[in-house]
């Protein structure tokens, strides 16, 4: 069954080593910030700084490793009909809003609801790492290191699918960040599945 994130919102919910999660963009054009720790040690997370330090690039994609904090494998990404997403930039703000947009009421952004998600299991905002942007595409200038945030490459029903190497606590979203969706905010679609069968156990948050 699949499950739905509203738009500009996020949900948190288990996964068990060897269960895989798909991810999909049912319009196209739409980021979800993925983050993962350790279900039996939240202090163990998912960790930019690891995965692309030991996959030697910053884009990964199907036969990439997400790796923790700790070095230890998190979840391993099967499959994946885009081939680009982000783990450079962490999830959008309120605070980011404000300092990058000007904005004088900023939504409370990706960080904001990865928080009230996962705060049922005792972790707080200060603890949410840097997120894998689910198809968040951002190029890098090579001779500058210049970023840029463009919209994503996925079009309606493309999707990525990572298989859990450990017991996990996912938190997911759907990007509340106009730039990194093309200016329009649309829904995530996800599946949990285990041995082809998917289950549909979630809370979520708006």
């Amino acid at each position: 069954m699949i499950q739905v994130i509203p738009p500009r919102s996020g949900t948190a919910f288990e996964l068990k080593r060897g269960e895989s999660l798909k991810v999909i963009d049912p319009q196209g054009e739409q980021v979800a910030d993925l983050v993962a720790f350790n279900r039996h040690d939240t202090g163990e997370a998912i960790s930019s700084g690891r995965s692309i330090d030991y996959a030697s690039k910053i884009y990964l994609s199907t036969g990439d490793t997400i790796y923790s904090n700790r070095s230890q494998a998190l979840l391993r990404i099967v499959e994946d009909t885009v081939g680009r997403h982000d783990f450079l930039l962490s999830p959008c703000s309120a605070e980011m809003f404000r300092i990058i947009y000007g904005d004088t009421e900023p939504h409370r952004g990706c960080l904001g609801n990865l928080a009230a998600a996962l705060a049922p299991y005792g972790i707080a905002a200060d603890a949410i790492p840097t997120a894998f942007n689910v198809f968040m595409n951002v190029p890098v200038d090579a001779a500058t290191g210049v970023i840029r945030v463009e919209p994503p490459l996925s079009r309606a029903g493309d999707y990525i699918v990572f298989e859990a190497q450990m017991d996990l606590l996912i938190g997911l979203t759907a990007c509340s960040a106009g730039q990194s969706n093309n200016f329009a905010y649309k829904p995530i679609h996800y599946e949990l599945i285990h041995h082809g069968l998917i289950h549909s156990e979630a809370i979520a948050h708006g």
